[in-house]
């Protein structure tokens, strides 16, 4: 029988919808770094930040663009893009979100919010919805603590919330990244969402345990790993 002693969910596609606001910040960000939307190279780029949903934003901006003063400069805008959007009301949370965590905790699963953006976005998402003290734990790449594709988040959240064993950890997200990210942290569940940026065949190929309709489907995969 295995217990499931954490919850582990992503953010942007997961627990709250995207509604195209990471690309539309990407626009932003990549103009204030010289590279404006008639650029050649920005179909390519665009499709990058694509392929590369759930990764940390700075690691995306360095793999861009190949220089660290305007890999910040991009990552800086980024932020500010993004946070400006959520201010402006253009959040909202996938359906059930809210209720699947409340659900979780009240049968004892402690849930951690991660994600691939900084602090201070992440702070910006949960004051537009109001979450705070939704989850057990929110946490966001920082010092000493590596964004996805590293393992680091989970494993920081496995230590600040005492989990005993990993296997005991679940992981969701909407990206191949997300997944991937479960599996090197040792995760008995790293499940993918179908209410974000990849399809269930990108989500398979990338190893996950389960491709689940929405979030709102996990509690009964967790039972049905406690029956087992």
């Amino acid at each position: 029988m295995v217990t499931t002693e954490l919850v582990v969910l992503d953010m942007a596609g997961t627990t709250v919808a995207d509604d195209g606001l990471v690309e539309r910040a990407f626009t932003a960000a990549i103009a204030a770094a010289g590279v404006s939307e008639e650029d050649e190279r920005y179909a390519g780029m665009l499709g990058y930040v694509r392929e590369t949903m759930g990764q940390s934003k700075i690691t995306v901006f360095r793999a861009l663009l190949g220089d660290e003063d305007l890999a910040q400069r991009a990552n800086a805008e980024f932020e500010g893009s993004y946070g400006r959007l959520v201010a402006a009301g253009e959040c909202r949370p996938i359906p059930g979100a809210e209720e699947t965590i409340r659900g979780l905790r009240e049968k004892g699963i402690r849930v951690a919010l991660t994600t691939g953006f900084a602090p201070t976005t992440q702070r910006a998402l949960l004051d537009a919805l109001g979450w705070h003290d939704l989850a057990d734990l929110a946490l966001a790449p920082g010092d000493g603590v590596r964004g996805r594709p590293y393992p680091d988040l989970i494993l920081a959240v496995a230590l600040k919330l005492q989990v005993t064993d990993v296997r005991n950890i679940a992981v969701v997200g909407d990206t191949p990244t997300d997944v991937r990210t479960g599996l090197a942290a040792g995760a008995g569940i790293a499940a993918g969402v179908l209410t974000g940026a990849s399809n269930r065949a990108d989500l398979e190929a990338a190893g996950a345990t389960h491709v689940l309709d929405s979030v709102s489907a996990l509690p009964a995969v967790l039972e049905g790993a406690t029956q087992s």
